[in-house]
């Protein structure tokens, strides 16, 4: 069982992580806590659903659209919502951020209803693998994982060896510095959201179609969740997001599979692990510690 367990949580956590790291990149280069991220999550499942109905595309295809429409609408969703604010007071872009994923989970709901809907048949049958007689795991599960390991694989050499990449370093590090060593910062800021939205995208893809649902909501909890994962990695820090983000998985599945009588719910352990945090190590687990002059 604790063996099925870790495997679980594996699966959970790179769903975490996908969708954190924009989280993570947003905070480092803005100091925003981006709380519209939530809702890419949805606009990406529901971007899949939609190209594989009206369009036919294969589930490839599908995730990618997904992918390329949730960059672009987070992009929107920062040149819009977030850049006239900048440098204004922090409330005001997190109001600006709560009221974006207000907007488009309600218009969602309009179009679609809040009822849950059915992922399109891919073509892909759920098949399970055994890896012992106790423990399994499915291709749905398997493919998270794999997109997890692949996407952090990718950004981590763009991050290193692109002249874009090496410019959000820059800029997450000072924003004025590099604006005066001729960085284009509302370029390096759109990348930035753009990167994060499609990662996001791709979490909320492959979670309607392990669980065969979506929903206008379904970006709530994981988005509030990425959020408890960025603040127990440390902000800003993306190595601390990937420990976080399987940490919470793992925790996640342990307490559902060990706890499951106790009176908390699975959903509310992330919450209790952000108020501990917050109280014995308020910088995450490797954030830096700021100090006030």
């Amino acid at each position: 069982m604790l063996a099925q367990q870790l495997i679980n949580g594996l699966a959970i956590g790179f769903v975490y992580i996908l969708v954190s790291v924009g989280l993570t990149m947003v905070y480092g280069v803005l100091k925003l806590l981006h709380f519209a991220h939530g809702v890419i999550y949805m606009v990406g499942a529901f971007s899949a659903m939609l190209g594989m109905i009206y369009f036919h595309l294969p589930f490839p295809l599908a995730l990618l659209l997904a992918m390329a429409v949730s960059a672009v609408i987070g992009m929107g969703i920062e040149r819009f919502a977030y850049r006239p604010l900048r440098g204004g007071h922090p409330i005001t872009t997190l109001i600006s951020g709560v009221g974006v994923a207000i907007l488009l989970e309600n218009f969602f709901q309009v179009i679609f209803t809040s009822d849950t809907l059915s992922f399109p048949e891919t073509g892909i049958e759920n098949t399970i693998y055994h890896l012992t007689q106790s423990v399994s795991i499915t291709n749905y599960k398997f493919y998270i994982v794999i997109a997890g390991v692949i996407g952090l694989g990718l950004l981590y050499a763009f991050l290193k060896f692109t002249k874009m990449g090496i410019a959000i370093q820059a800029v997450a590090q000072d924003m004025r510095a590099a604006s005066l060593m001729g960085v284009n910062v509302n370029r390096v800021v759109s990348v930035t959201f753009m990167i994060g939205s499609a990662l996001a995208a791709a979490a909320g893809v492959l979670v309607a179609l392990n669980y065969n649902s979506l929903f206008p909501s379904m970006g709530s909890i994981p988005g509030l969740k990425a959020f408890c994962v960025v603040v127990l990695g440390g902000l800003g820090s993306i190595g601390g997001t990937v420990v976080g983000g399987l940490i919470l998985g793992l925790v996640e599945t342990m307490s559902d599979g060990y706890l499951s009588g106790m009176v908390i719910d699975k959903d509310a352990i992330a919450f209790v692990i952000l108020i501990v945090i917050l109280l014995i190590k308020p910088s995450g687990l490797f954030g830096k510690k700021v100090e006030k002059v």
